[in-house]
């Protein structure tokens, strides 16, 4: 295997090999450069806010291009510039969250750039949560405190201790909350993995305390580590409120929900189906991509197998390893697949898994055939619909058209309240406001509409999206001149 820098004639390392390794590692700029950009100049129009969406999909074809990174770094690669990149980026998620309230202290909370919170700011504290992942498996105790408090910024201080403590030593068991099983969809693992994961990170505090089964009003629990996050996390939350009001505190909880969602997807990919046999971590009890957007863009996560045998290996030393499960994409394209396409995702891991002879078609486990009937079987109940109550068989015997009229309406006259109770109506009429949110909503169902026509037609993502938006800004210009 090839080595990521190249070695002087004395042995030492090329200091320009190392430098061009530490610029393609600037790439993890991405993510909070965006988020920062959408803050900066915001407020937005709201068609100008949907164009920050543009940078996303780009992110998303270059992820599932077929450029790898499968370079070994070398042993005696320099820490510092790749450490002082790490801090770099957990100084870029603080300030990302100051300038989301800052924002959001002059913006409305019925607004495309709210939307754009989700999509955008969410995705960068996302993230943050990979830098804080890297801060928190350094010896360091100023290291793993910084951790902490980029995991705060989220509201998920707990992971820290879940993650380092429990994660790591149930990987691949039963008993872990963070590794997916065979067969079980993301949803049905983020319902499961959420309270399970706190309620796991609780019970080793309350352990390492004395008592596992530790009572709420214990005095000893005033030391747990869990109560200090959540008491740190929620009071930056107050703070957000006092000093910036109720649409900032908003945004930031939207930006940590989208976080932890991703974390949540990050994880549920990383160990699907997967099932340990013996008491060690294993090169194969992880799943790896060699995506190079991915590697560079996300500081080595990519080789996760490696990290959970070497959990305190710096990210820039972490190896390929040829006996890992390997992902279909990098780490933003499983995003997308997991979460719009589970069932695609799951036959195509469940291929992989069987190619390799890991999981439960693991030599000595379940046959091939008893295994794949046990994954349709829970997809059908996944997706089996719940018996509906009175109110919800009245609403589905009504006409489709109806039905999607009555939301569409309701949707536009909650918007409209909401913009006029900001407002105060100051701006224009009730009725001024609901013609133009629902100029908005036609504008944007016709762009997904060409979107869509396009990418079936050519089948060309990109060009399909630059359309789209494209007449996205049009309508949007056009809607501005008729306002005046």
């Amino acid at each position: 295997m090839i080595s990521a820098t190249a070695p002087t004639e004395e042995g030492a390392i090329d200091p320009r090999a190392v430098a061009g390794l530490w610029l393609r590692h600037l790439v993890s700029l991405f993510f909070p450069g965006l988020s920062l950009a959408f803050l900066w100049t915001g407020p937005h129009r709201w068609y100008a806010a949907a164009l920050f969406m543009l940078p996303l999909v780009a992110a998303h074809q270059l992820d599932c291009a077929a450029r790898v990174e499968r370079r070994q770094p070398e042993e005696s690669l320099p820490a510092r510039p790749f450490g002082l990149l790490v801090y770099a980026l957990a100084g870029l998620q603080f300030l990302v969250v100051f300038e989301l309230a800052r924002l959001f202290s002059v913006q409305g909370l019925f607004s495309m750039d709210m939307v754009m919170v989700f999509l955008v700011v969410g995705s960068s504290s996302g993230f943050s949560i990979v830098t804080a992942h890297e801060l928190i498996h350094r010896r360091k105790p100023w290291e793993q405190r910084l951790g902490r408090l980029l995991l705060c910024s989220v509201l998920y201080e707990h992971f820290f201790t879940e993650h380092r403590r429990g994660h790591h030593v149930r990987v691949g068991t039963p008993g872990d909350p963070a590794t997916a099983r065979f067969g079980e969809a993301y949803g049905a693992f983020f319902r499961r993995t959420v309270p399970g994961q706190f309620r796991s990170a609780w019970r080793l505090e309350a352990k390492r305390l004395g008592d596992p089964d530790m009572k709420l009003w214990d005095r000893r629990t005033l030391g747990n580590c869990v109560l200090h996050g959540l008491v740190l996390e929620w009071g930056l939350a107050g703070v957000v409120f006092l000093a910036f009001g109720g649409a900032a505190l908003f945004a930031f909880v939207l930006q940590a929900f989208t976080a932890v969602r991703l974390l949540e997807v990050v994880n549920y990919f990383e160990h699907w189906g997967l099932i340990r046999s013996g008491s060690r971590v294993r090169h194969v009890d992880s799943w790896d991509t060699h995506a190079w957007t991915t590697y560079y863009g996300l500081i080595g996560l990519t080789r996760h197998a490696d990290h959970h045998a070497w959990p305190a290996r710096p990210f820039q030393q972490l190896r390929v390893v040829e006996e890992a499960p390997l992902l279909p994409y990098g780490y933003v394209g499983m995003v997308d697949l997991v979460t719009l396409n589970n069932a695609e995702f799951q036959q195509l891991a469940t291929d992989e898994l069987a190619r390799r002879r890991l999981g439960p078609f693991v030599e000595g486990g379940a046959e091939g055939a008893t295994a794949r009937k046990a994954l349709e079987q829970a997809q059908r109940e996944e997706a089996a619909p719940r018996e509906p109550g009175a109110l919800a068989r009245t609403w589905r015997r009504a006409p489709l058209l109806l039905r999607r009229g009555l939301l569409l309406a309701g949707f536009l006259l909650a918007v409209t309240a909401g913009v006029q109770w900001e407002t105060a109506g100051a701006v224009m009429g009730s009725a001024a406001r609901f013609a133009l949110n629902a100029w908005i909503v036609a504008a944007v169902a016709l762009a997904i509409f060409v979107m869509r026509r396009l990418d079936a037609r050519f089948q060309q993502e990109t060009f399909a999206f630059g359309v789209g938006f494209a007449v996205l800004v049009a309508t949007g210009l056009l809607g501005d001149s008729f306002l005046g």
